[in-house]
């Protein structure tokens, strides 16, 4: 689909990229030509992912432990990465996600939420544009998103707000940080199951008609994403400032995602509530 050099000489940080979509689209950068840095809290998955990334496609791949919710960390790692080379793409994957009755969720268990989806993304966001601006070197900032941004959702609800205030970050640097030669773009996938996700979203007992209530009648491949991803953070993108592109079968036009979830029982959301404090 692309040419193989399409990201030949870009340097890239994917943040939760050593499992799920993060890994996927890292795998596809690296096809395309790309050099890849990874960052997760787990230096020993990242460790695997690497490995596994390297031997797969013969790229470069670093691996850092970095737990992006700390903004001191997060400097740290741009130190250390800098002082290699700079980066030219930032995508902000890590996120966290429950199901919940937002009456029922603590304080403590928002901010689990909060903190990597809407901070993580923050911090890191900051951090690279701060040290593109001093240095006069362009880059891209993608996001991943969701559609909950469009529709809104219950029953995720932080990870709408965060997703949402992601967005608007998106928007606004478009303006302020377009004139600097930076760009900031971010995609809304629909479902694109992965394992981690699967288990906070999709439990033993939930409606898994959802399938079937896609337009196109399916879920998301891996791969869809990564080519878009890499599409968009790619100099064929250059024209394409403070959007966002969903990526979904037309999913969000039909449902929000949620509407299965009225029809539990406080039973079923008491079982879901211990599975989780449980895991």
């Amino acid at each position: 689909m692309f040419e193989t050099g399409l990201l030949k000489d870009k340097r890239i940080l994917v943040t939760g990229g050593g499992s799920g979509l993060g890994a996927a689209m890292a795998r596809r950068f690296l096809t395309l030509g790309a050099e890849l840095v990874i960052c997760g809290r787990r230096l020993d998955r990242l460790d695997a992912a690497a490995s596994e990334m390297r031997a797969q496609t013969g790229g470069k791949v670093t691996a850092i432990a970095c737990d992006v919710r700390d903004g001191a960390a997060v400097d740290a790692m741009m130190d250390a990465i800098w002082r290699e080379a700079p980066l030219d793409i930032l995508v902000n994957n890590a996120a966290a996600t429950f199901i919940a009755q937002s009456e029922h969720l603590s304080f403590r268990a928002a901010d689990a939420i909060l903190a990597p989806t809407l901070h993580g993304a923050m911090y890191c966001t900051l951090a690279a544009g701060k040290r593109w601006t001093e240095a006069r070197h362009g880059g891209v900032v993608l996001s991943i998103l969701s559609t909950s941004t469009i529709t809104g959702r219950a029953f995720t609800v932080p990870s709408a707000m965060a997703k949402s205030a992601v967005l608007a970050m998106t928007k606004s640097l478009a303006v302020e940080w377009g004139p600097k030669g930076i760009r900031t773009v971010a995609i809304a996938p629909g479902p694109f199951p992965t394992a981690g996700a699967s288990g906070q979203l999709r439990p033993e007992g939930r409606d898994e008609g959802w399938t079937a209530r896609n337009p196109l009648g399916r879920t998301g491949e891996h791969g869809e994403l990564a080519d878009l991803a890499s599409f968009l953070v790619s100099d064929g993108a250059g024209y394409i400032n403070g959007e966002m592109v969903v990526i979904d079968g037309g999913a969000h036009l039909r449902s929000s995602g949620a509407e299965d979830l009225l029809r539990w029982t406080d039973a079923q959301w008491a079982e879901q509530r211990a599975a989780r404090i449980k895991s």
